[in-house]
């Protein structure tokens, strides 16, 4: 049984060689059964794979290149045919709004009376008294004591020279953008020749700071930067005593609003250098009837007195009420309508640093703002204890404006596409 058993396995080992090894059957053919392992088939697919990659590759590296090529083409032909992406656009409606000067009628009428001597209210009248006791140098005694009348021959020379300062002043009162191109000449030239500069007057300034009064600037020691600048703008005879390592000491320009030379005319010699009888004042007219300290005070002024051209002032006055107009809109959902009431249309007013900005954009190229801003742990005024806000002015809507003049990509309303807006640097 054991043999069986070896006789079965044999004979069943022997037909799996058969199976497996079919060449064992025919020795002939075995003895020449072929060694595919040296057949060259290997040697012939290896080239011919290499060659296929090879192809692939090159086709790939073709078709991504003129992908590549593809898409830049398309990307050239879309900046050519879009550009840069547009500005941000000026809004039409409040342009038309801000081009409206609520006034204007009543504020025609006023200079009228002027020209023609009807001071009209107890205000103006008190201000020509004051003008002809300083033309008098009448100290001891009471304005009772003149005579409220413009006709005497004592006074008809001062009389001419006001009406004639305050029609020229009128007559060319309008908007006209192209003014910013002008103020080398018609404000920095006169300046320059006082200082004995030779300028062709069309130069400008290589850097100016202007220097505002608000208290932050107590919170910095900006002094030495401020005075590092070529030409220094101070507002409204803010002092410096006291605060030089804050504000500094140097003082190129004098920028005020007639406020001032209004207060400053009452002095004797109607005084109103707190930086030096040398600096020049350009002063803005905020009432007509300061004309009357101006020709008091030009006179006697050894530095020149220059008041702001009127198409500047009108200019100042629309950039300022659109950026009002486009705050009020913002905050407070209203209509524009509602605009004058709540910001005393009539009266309304930008604030002398938003002027002496837009002067030193005309005559500067390069222009750094110092002390515009305010804070609640701060005063209103570094060198007064003053802590509110005339309401008359926006301040945040010029804040605005400044913001847009640093920005330097936003369009700003009313200038000429022309005009070149020169860097603006603002120091908080």
């Amino acid at each position: 049984m054991h043999n069986d058993t070896e006789e079965k396995d044999g004979s069943e080992t022997e037909t799996l060689k058969q199976i497996f090894d079919p060449f064992s059957s025919f020795p002939r053919i075995a003895t020449v059964k072929p060694n595919f392992s040296t057949l060259p088939m290997k040697r012939t697919v290896r080239p011919l794979f290499a060659l296929l990659l090879l192809l692939v590759f090159a086709a790939t590296l073709t078709s991504r290149v003129v992908l590549r090529r593809g898409i830049l083409s398309i990307e050239l032909e879309y900046r050519v045919r879009i550009g840069n992406p547009p500005p941000p656009q000026l809004n039409d409606t409040l342009l038309h709004h801000a081009a409206v000067e609520i006034g204007e009628e009543k504020f025609k009428q006023e200079i009228q009376n002027l020209l023609d001597g009807n001071f009209g209210s107890h205000a103006r009248h008190r201000t020509f008294v004051s003008w002809r006791r300083f033309i008098h140098h009448d100290r001891g005694g009471t304005s009772a004591n003149i005579p409220a009348t413009l006709r005497s021959p004592l006074f008809y020379r001062y009389w001419l020279d006001f009406r004639k300062v305050l029609h020229d002043w009128f007559r060319k009162r309008r908007f006209q953008p192209g003014i910013m191109s002008e103020l080398t000449r018609s404000l920095k030239l006169p300046i320059d020749s006082h200082n004995k500069v030779v300028t062709d007057g069309k130069n400008r300034y290589s850097s100016c700071a202007v220097v505002g009064n608000s208290g932050i600037l107590l919170n910095r020691d900006y002094g030495s930067e401020i005075d590092a600048h070529e030409v220094v703008i101070r507002l409204n005879n803010a002092r410096v005593d006291h605060f030089e390592t804050k504000v500094g000491k140097k003082t190129s320009i004098s920028f005020m609003n007639s406020n001032i030379l209004h207060l400053c005319a009452r002095r004797a010699g109607c005084f109103c250098h707190p930086y030096g009888d040398h600096v020049p004042i350009v002063m803005y007219i905020c009432q007509a009837v300061h004309f009357l300290d101006y020709t008091a005070c030009n006179a006697s002024h050894k530095a020149p007195l220059l008041v702001t051209d009127p198409r500047f002032d009108v200019l100042c006055a629309r950039i300022v009420k659109y950026y009002s107009l486009k705050r009020f809109v913002e905050e407070s959902g209203k209509g524009l309508e509602k605009w004058g009431e709540d910001h005393d249309g009539a009266l309304f007013h930008y604030s002398s640093g938003m002027q002496a900005v837009m002067l030193a954009l005309g005559i500067c190229d390069r222009v750094s703002i110092f002390g515009f801003g305010k804070s609640a742990s701060a005063k209103h005024h570094y060198h007064t204890n003053q802590k509110a806000e005339l309401h008359l002015h926006d301040y945040e809507a010029e804040y605005a404006f400044y913001r847009d003049l640093v920005d330097g990509h936003r369009p700003i309303p009313f200038l000429e596409d022309r005009f070149k807006v020169p860097p603006v640097v603002m120091y908080h």
